[in-house]
């Protein structure tokens, strides 16, 4: 996992970065907070490691900005406040874990095997139809960046498709096992499918009908 490292203190910052890079990651460092955003803000990373207290710019900030521009990269903070309400003011800025200062390094690297695990996870609930993203977890769909509103039905739809890609869905399989049963009807599924149509494939070209057996969403729109 690519990890950047932003902390002030180079003793700390070397003992980080030989744990990491021993454990098998690749890892990236940074001295204080603006150094550390920009490089937040230009690179991908599995993880960042944030210092609470640096020059420049403190942690808190750097992560409020990093996820103010759209930012969802795991960020454990490091800190030598143990205080709740310097907990809270951490997580509420966005950092996904809180690490007190001193630590030792068996916490650090399990933290650190938690977040990349949570990470995984979130890349795998998230599918791809033509420009739209689609969040199985937090049940939301975008389209370059806008929302799109879905009912219940309709999300499920799409999910349904975007998981079996160029594979046809017949209409008694999204009765029985998209919606397991709790609609009745055939045409039900023409219905929600139409209305889905309208919302996010108003020309065609990424929901094929296969007339005769069902529906099925094509790799390219």
């Amino acid at each position: 996992m690519r990890i950047l490292i932003v902390e002030d203190d180079p003793d700390i910052l070397a003992g980080l970065e030989t744990a990491l890079g021993r454990a098998g990651h690749h890892v990236e460092t940074a001295d204080n907070g603006p150094d550390g955003e920009q490089r937040a803000l230009l690179h991908t990373y599995g993880l960042i490691v944030l210092d609470w207290m640096m020059p420049g710019k403190d942690g808190v900030s750097v992560c409020r900005t990093i996820r103010d521009c759209g930012i969802a990269t795991p960020v454990l903070m490091l800190t030598a406040r143990d205080d709740v309400t310097d907990r809270v003011q951490g997580l509420d800025a966005g950092a996904d874990d809180y690490l007190v200062k001193p630590f030792a390094i068996e916490e650090l690297l399990a933290r650190v095997r938690a977040l990349g695990r949570r990470e995984s996870e979130r890349r795998e609930s998230i599918l791809y139809a033509g420009d739209l993203v689609i969040d199985t977890l937090a049940q939301t769909v975008t389209g370059n960046g806008t929302p799109v509103h879905l009912t219940r039905r309709e999300f499920e739809l799409l999910e349904a498709l975007a998981r079996n890609r160029d594979r046809v869905l017949t209409r008694d399989t999204i009765l029985t096992r998209v919606w397991n049963n709790d609609e009745a009807l055939p045409n039900t599924v023409n219905f929600h499918m139409s209305s889905l149509r309208r919302k996010i494939d108003p020309e065609g070209k990424l929901i094929e009908t296969v007339h005769g057996f069902g529906y099925r969403l094509r790799s390219t729109g």
